[in-house]
């Protein structure tokens, strides 16, 4: 399957409960089809500025925001995939575009900011604008969770994934290690995402109204950060004083 490095849809997210869930998913799969990567681990390496700027003119729900980070399905190895991620909203739409590089290239990218190939070369000049304009952009936060993901049958631009076991970390952010997360929201049953440029097909429109599920808002680096970064920063800053 070809990757895929330009996005641009609407995301539109609800909270369901485990019941909820599982009820629900098997009503889906009547009308869309579990993706290659089946259940899977995402990982998620948010970069910020010293003083968190892109997360916090996030929360402040500005027309227009932007983030960056490097993403990885399933825990990698040297030779596994990872993507830099620029991803921005505007209106309501969000725009992703996204370079990938095997885990090794990712790694000496970290050190240099020096690109192995003049491969995707429209996106690396965005991601060296991106950190020419932002110097003290650095790896802050890494989120991990489960992910399920599916698409239409019909049609397969219209998508719906389902995370769970949402967790952080702020130390060794290192994407090869896992286990030494804590649990971002412990009272979040499972985070549903529909993806979609145009309206819901009718069926889901059903679907959603026969479980009143309503949109929701959770951002998972907007929590971390306001649930447990953000304390942290302050009584730092506290100390300090």
């Amino acid at each position: 399957m070809k990757l895929k490095n330009v996005f641009q849809r609407k995301e539109t997210k609800y909270l369901l409960t485990t019941t909820q869930f599982h009820s629900f998913i098997e009503e889906l799969k009547k009308q869309m089809q579990i993706d290659d990567y089946g259940l899977h681990t995402i990982l998620s390496l948010y970069f910020d500025t010293a003083d968190d700027r892109f997360i916090t003119n996030s929360m402040n729900k500005p027309r227009y925001k932007e983030k960056f980070r490097v993403r990885s399905y399933g825990v990698p190895t040297d030779s596994s995939l990872v993507f830099l991620e620029i991803k921005k909203k505007v209106n309501g739409i969000v725009y992703k575009r996204r370079l990938p590089l095997t885990y090794s290239e990712y790694l000496k990218w970290l050190q240099t900011k020096d690109f192995p190939s003049q491969n995707h070369e429209q996106i690396q000049q965005e991601v060296d604008w991106l950190f020419r304009k932002n110097p003290d952009l650095s790896p802050k936060t890494l989120i991990i969770y489960e992910r399920m993901s599916l698409f239409g049958k019909n049609d397969p631009h219209f998508r719906v994934t389902f995370d769970q076991h949402i967790r952080f970390r702020q130390t060794n952010l290192n994407l090869a290690i896992t286990g030494e997360e804590n649990l971002v929201a412990p009272e979040l049953g499972v985070l549903m995402e529909v993806k979609a440029l145009g309206a819901y097909p009718l069926w889901f429109v059903e679907l959603l109204n026969a479980y009143q599920l309503r949109k929701g808002s959770f951002s998972k680096y907007a929590e971390t950060y306001k649930r447990h970064l953000f304390i942290q920063t302050k009584e730092e800053n506290q100390h300090v004083i």
